[in-house]
């Protein structure tokens, strides 16, 4: 058989049967993805050392192949190639996954982390753009640490600040949203404030140019 002429999804459903020559076309074919999207990830954080990634990249495919290749199994491509956006997303996670355990430790000790106060930063002010995948995840999982009680209004003021970068005053002058500057900017810091507190150690920054002390 010719392994290197195999649609994706015919590579996918040989690799879960079982076989060698599967899993080493998918190696050739998926490993420069994956090494890939966590190295870019781990740059984000300052740390680029190649034990590391590998030590990353080999928890990706543990991930993969885990419990029967469950989240090959479970996996529905709506494209042709969504198995390469599929990958970068598992990549993504297991490295941030890590990240994020290092940070735990490190506010049990009351230290803070500058890199992913920056990569949040950059994930919603969009001032070094990720590639899209990868931010949108971060964009996802800002939003579902929103407070649970949050009205479609105040998401929405959240998102015209951060994402968009428009000012408190600029976003009380939108018809029909029924607040003041000093209420669109007490809606942004209450927001904000729980946000940091549930991603422990990230903060989300200001779009540049704004100050995070009163002056939205």
């Amino acid at each position: 058989m010719n392994w290197n002429s195999l649609a994706p999804e015919d590579l996918l459903r040989a690799c879960i049967e079982g076989g060698e020559p599967a899993w080493e076309e998918f190696l050739r074919r998926f490993q420069p993805v994956i090494a890939g999207t966590v190295a870019r990830c781990a740059r984000r954080f300052g740390d680029t050392g190649a034990g590391l990634i590998d030590d990353l990249v080999q928890e990706a495919f543990l991930k993969i192949c885990a419990n029967r290749c469950r989240v090959l199994r479970e996996f529905q491509p709506q494209a042709p190639d969504a198995i390469f956006g599929f990958l970068k997303t598992v990549a993504f996670n297991i490295t941030l996954d890590h990240f994020r355990g290092g940070m735990a430790e490190k506010r049990g000790s009351g230290q803070r982390d500058t890199a992913l106060d920056a990569y949040a930063e950059s994930a919603i002010a969009g001032s070094e753009g990720l590639p899209q995948a990868e931010r949108e995840i971060v964009l996802r999982e800002i939003d579902e640490n929103l407070p649970p009680d949050t009205s479609p209004r105040d998401r929405r003021i959240f998102w015209l600040y951060y994402r968009h970068g428009m000012t408190s005053r600029a976003i009380a002058e939108i018809p029909g949203l029924g607040l003041t500057q000093k209420g669109v900017e007490s809606v942004i810091q209450r927001m904000t404030g729980h946000v940091r507190e549930r991603l422990g150690p990230s903060k989300i920054e200001p779009p540049k140019g704004k100050s995070s002390s009163g002056t939205f």
